[in-house]
């Protein structure tokens, strides 16, 4: 048989071989996995509508918190390593691919010498050779093309990942940003809160000083003042910590963060769609996730059984060869073909208990995308009371300052009239203080539930040119 006979028997062989067999693959096929929802959310008080792919930036419509965030998308580096892994994951694929179909070497060698490795030859022997040495292992349990379903699956869940990862960061940018307006607004009433007292206190030191008032109305109206002055460094400490955490999440050094309107003059959101909960099965990234890494695990079990039966490969060697190297070509070829089966027989249980492992991990990433989805509902369920509660703490406690306000200047007016003493003053001071931070803090937390419930939602749209390309197609 000539070379090129060998050829076509190899080929007619490995064809054969390959459609008898295509339909074997052992373990268990991927299903979707069936997870109870809820009919409704338990705080939706709107009727559901279908839900739309959410704009965060019409949701904060704010221009600087724009570009804070589109920073962000460019920058960060978490959001970086989520990408790489996604190539990372697309090598994979390929690399593990490549085990479905035959591989291709090439080998040369030369000997000169009276010693062919047992016995020594009278004369001096030359050889020469060069060749094409093929090996295949077919895939007749499916363990290779199994491993490639894993590693789709596992390139798709890597895709999601990196969604779960900007909508965090997202998330995280605006949330960390409303958190910054609130601490700048905190800063600002404690400084306008210690004009007030230190103008105070200059009016009660010349009534003490003119024998009007106690002394003890003096040491009060002191201490009123120095819980305003220990309040400016305590939110100029928290601006300066919360301008780094910000920076960072931006992907460069700490550094001051510009802002745009404050926190009052920050739009509230409009109602959010929430859509039907079944939804939010296809909606959340990290859902979608795990049910990726739930199906490649379940490919692995196919993996793990087909380990336990034998292996069967093909080889295969086309070159030349010669006892002359100046005649190496033209002394003809040289070929062999062969086929090998290789399987384990008695190992202690040792292959039952790898496809035991590969069932346990299996049932381990189920319960895991079981509790992403439970924990997917309770989060917009959490978001959805937030967005509730907080909307009437915000106008409770906002009705609470103007009561308080108005309860200042009047107590004021009663101590100049000596119709009341200084600590009706001092009282309606704290109350209108502590009522004036506190607002500032609810209306941060009324703005970062909207945050909560994008997130909950499984967001929307990352970018405009994302949108817009989306829109083109």
């Amino acid at each position: 048989m000539n070379s090129g006979e060998a050829k076509k028997t190899i080929k007619v062989l490995a064809v054969s071989v390959s459609i008898f067999l295509a339909g074997c693959a052992m373990g268990p096929d991927f299903k979707q996995p069936v997870v109870e929802t809820p009919e409704d959310y338990r705080f939706e008080t709107k009727p559901v509508e279908p839900i739309v792919n959410l704009q965060w930036w019409e949701l904060f419509n704010d221009p600087v918190l724009y570009n804070l965030v589109s920073k962000a998308l460019e920058n960060n580096r978490d959001l970086k390593i989520a990408a790489s892994r996604i190539e990372q994951a697309r090598a994979a694929l390929g690399f593990t691919k490549a085990d479905l179909y035959p591989t291709l070497d090439i080998e040369a060698g030369a000997s000169k010498g009276n010693f062919s490795g047992r016995s020594k030859s009278p004369t001096t022997n030359s050889n020469y050779y060069i060749a094409a040495p093929l090996s295949w292992e077919i895939d007749f349990w499916g363990k290779f093309r199994r491993a490639t379903e894993a590693a789709r699956a596992e390139l798709m869940a890597s895709g999601y990942a990196l969604k779960t990862v900007q909508l965090s960061l997202i998330s995280e940018v605006v949330g960390t940003y409303y958190l910054l307006l609130d601490f700048h607004q905190r800063l600002a009433i404690s400084k306008n809160t210690l004009d007030s007292r230190v103008g105070s206190l200059d009016i009660i030191q010349q009534r003490f000083d003119k024998g009007i008032i106690a002394e003890l109305d003096v040491n009060q109206a002191q201490i009123q003042k120095e819980i305003a002055a220990a309040a400016i460094p305590l939110y100029k400490r928290q601006i300066a910590k919360t301008e780094n955490a910000l920076s960072i999440l931006l992907g460069k050094l700490p550094a001051a963060v510009e802002t745009g309107e404050g926190l009052n003059s920050q739009t509230i959101p409009p109602d959010v769609p929430t859509g039907l909960p079944s939804n939010l099965l296809e909606r959340r990234p990290d859902i979608v996730e795990a049910k990726y890494l739930l199906e490649a695990q379940t490919a692995n079990i196919g993996v793990a059984e087909a380990l336990r039966f034998p292996a069967i490969t093909l080889t295969g060697v086309l070159g030349v060869a010669s006892t002359e190297l100046s005649s190496i070509t033209t002394e003809g070829g040289a070929w062999s073909v062969g086929g090998s089966l290789l399987g384990p027989i008695f190992q202690f249980n040792k292959n039952v208990r790898r496809v035991e492992i590969e069932e346990a991990k299996t049932r381990q990433v189920l319960y895991r995308y079981e509790n992403t989805v439970l924990t997917a509902f309770r989060e917009v369920e959490d978001a959805l009371i937030e967005v509730e509660t907080f909307r009437n703490q915000v106008f409770a406690v906002g009705n609470q300052r103007k009561a308080a306000k108005n309860a200042n200047e009047l107590s004021k007016e009663r101590y100049d009239k000596g119709v009341s003493s200084y600590l009706e003053v001092l009282d309606t001071e704290r109350s209108l203080f502590n009522a004036g931070l506190s607002l500032s803090e609810l209306r941060q937390q009324y703005l970062n539930a909207y945050v909560k419930l994008y997130k909950a939602l499984g967001g929307g749209w990352i970018t405009k040119e994302e949108m817009n390309g989306a829109e083109q197609d």
